[in-house]
Formats: C-alpha cells, structure tokens, sequence
C-alpha cells in the first residue's frame, strides 16, 4: 500500500490492494480517488493520517455501516462536526492482525536453534496479540496437501513453492514489542477500536482476532512506549539474556517516513551484524526497497508483501497472512 504523496493515488493503490479482500474497500477507495470534494477534505489532514485503513475506521467508528454504500462514508465525511476528524488525529492503524503468524512462522523456525529458545520483540506492537506464535496452531495448504502443526485453533494459509515449514512450534522464553502508542487487551476502547480495524467482510479475521486478545490477556507481553528508532538497542539488549532476539514487524514500517524507514533499515543491518538479534521483516514491496531487492524481481502490478530474513528476501506474502510464496 501506498502512504504519503498524492492521496487519489494512495486511494487507488489501496482499492487494487483491496481487491478480492473487501468489496467495500475497494469501492470506497475507487469512489475517493474520483471524488475531488472528499479529496479535499482528506488533503486537509496530516500526510500520515490520510490513509485509508485509518480514515475507513474512523468513519466506521462512528457508526457509518460497512459493508454499505459509498455514499454513507461520503456524507460523514463531507457532513462531518470533527469529530471523525478528531478521531483520525487521535487514533493509528494498529491492524495486530494474528493471521500474519501463519507467514512468519517459517522465518522464525529458519532462526530457531535446539538448545535456545526464541526471545521475540515485535517492532510496531499494538497490543503484542502477534509475540504468540507458540499458541496457536497452523494448517498450509501445500500441493502435497495439508501440513498442519499445533492444536486448534488453527491459522490457515496457502503455501507454494518449497517454503520451510516448521514442524514444532518454536519455544518462546521472552516476549516484548516497542510502539508509539501501545494497545491494552485490558482496554475496551483498545480491543473496541482493533476490531473495527479489521475490514468489513473479515468475519474469520474478527473471531481470530477474539480469540487472540484471550490469549495475550492471560500472559500480557512487555510492552515499551517509544520511538523505535531510539529505544529499540536497549530493548534488544533487555531480551538477550532470555534467548536468541528476533526483531519483527509486519505491515508497520510502511506507517514510517521515508526518512525514517531508510534509518530503521540502517539500524537492523547494524544490530544484526553486530550479532545482537535477528531481523524478520513483513512489509509492502515498496516499503524497504533493499530487501525486495535482493529476491527476484516482482511486477508493478502485483500486490504483495515481502518477508525478508536478516535483510533478504524469502517469500511473497498476503497482507493478512493468507498465503506465501517462497523465493528462497
């Protein structure tokens, strides 16, 4: 998905990415992207708060249906008193969607050594419901059939190629995440405002969502509020005694300055060839363009993410953990 720059073509970019997802979506993104009234009003909005995964939530947020028409979005917006405004500015797109574990998991069992567990530390946290890779179950659908590993509830996606899969749940011995804002599965507001993040048509995706804020309630992670590019070498360091570190993130770098991402990709290089932790990382093709560019190359037209090991690429994943391919 496409963040900052002109907001017709980041509306266009996320109707494509919507396609086939959400029905609602992609309509909602298209009709925004012709619509030069309710294209004001968003340019009138901080660069980072007019993408549409946060300004969908918010018009949702306060009450306007989805699944429904374009044109229920449109009056709020256009109609609206500030208080979407309000909530725009006050809110983040903090998805934590579980589905992604499915993805992750084979990077993780690629880092995963006998005689040492893992100690995770996710970069982008919301409320950590993703530092759970151990309590859930996995079904990849290969064209050999089905491999599954753990016990229901069981994360479903679609494998192709020779994608590693992990035939134990990894060992968890410690569990942390940085946010700006982190998320409370204690909160209401918190849990309230995750699932109206998940997009209209995801049923499966709400319940998972359910079910993982369950999990995180029982064993809460280590949370740090903070800017990640200050606090992240003290956190890696607070996880070594633990374990082996494996810093990872999906679908948060996108949410950085440019600026900031390129300083972020500077930083993971740094602490992975100083040997202080692990690098997975989980983001749009276009999001840290020295990763995608070590795997082959993918067409302008496809959306897709990039998972990427200590700063190569591995695979091309669903947004939402629903499939990947490997690269290798």
């Amino acid at each position: 998905m496409l963040l900052y720059g002109d907001v017709a073509e980041q509306y266009r970019d996320f109707a494509a990415y919507a396609a086939g997802d959400s029905a609602t979506f992609e309509d909602w993104a298209s009709a925004v992207a012709g619509d030069d009234e309710v294209l004001a009003w968003l340019a009138r909005l901080p660069p980072v708060k007019q993408q549409p995964n946060l300004v969908f939530a918010a018009a949702r947020w306060h009450g306007v249906a989805a699944p429904g028409p374009y044109d229920g979005l449109r009056t709020a917006l256009l109609g609206d008193d500030g208080t979407i405004r309000a909530t725009i500015l006050r809110r983040a797109t903090q998805t934590n969607e579980v589905g992604r574990l499915a993805t992750l998991m084979p990077a993780f069992g690629l880092l995963a050594a006998p005689d040492e567990p893992l100690a995770l530390l996710e970069v982008g946290a919301s409320a950590g419901l993703c530092l759970y890779p151990d309590r859930w179950g996995y079904a990849w659908r290969t064209d050999e059939g089905v491999v599954e590993l753990g016990d229901e509830p069981r994360l479903e996606c679609r494998a192709k190629g020779p994608v590693p899969l992990p035939r134990a749940l990894p060992e968890v011995a410690w569990r942390g995440g940085i946010d700006l804002n982190p998320l409370s599965v204690a909160s209401a507001d918190d849990t309230g405002w995750l699932e109206t993040l998940v997009w209209p048509e995801h049923t499966d995706r709400r319940d998972r969502l359910r079910h993982a804020i369950e999990v995180a309630r029982a064993d809460p992670p280590q949370l740090v509020a903070g800017d990640l590019l200050e606090e992240l070498p003290a956190l890696v360091d607070r996880a070594r005694p633990h374990g082996r570190v494996v810093v990872f993130h999906s679908a948060v770098v996108a949410y950085l300055e440019p600026a900031d991402r390129d300083a972020f990709a500077e930083l993971m290089a740094w602490l992975v060839g100083e040997g202080r932790c692990h690098w997975v990382s989980n983001e749009g093709k276009g999001v840290l363009p020295t990763v995608t560019a070590t795997g082959p190359a993918i067409p302008a037209d496809k959306p897709t993410f990039v998972l990427g090991v200590d700063g190569r690429m591995v695979a091309m994943t669903h947004g939402h953990g629903r499939s990947i391919t490997w690269t290798g």
